[in-house]
């Protein structure tokens, strides 16, 4: 597993780790973890704990975690 920090899809900047949020994926109707990140503008993003892979997401609700 890398540890590498992801970048910020908009600006390009490091992005620091903010925690989890449990949350329900609509399309398999799980309880699931999404990672929050965000960098120093601040934008913020997410994604599924259990899909690291996947692309990170702009989070819909960005000042809940600023």
């Amino acid at each position: 597993m890398t540890t590498s920090v992801p970048t910020c899809p908009e600006c390009g900047q490091a992005m620091k780790f903010g925690g989890f949020v449990l949350c329900r994926r609509e399309d398999d109707d799980q309880r699931v973890c999404r990672g929050v990140w965000k960098c120093t503008t601040p934008h913020v993003w997410w994604n599924w704990a259990d899909r690291p892979e996947e692309a990170l997401e702009a989070c819909p609700m960005p000042e809940t975690f600023l």
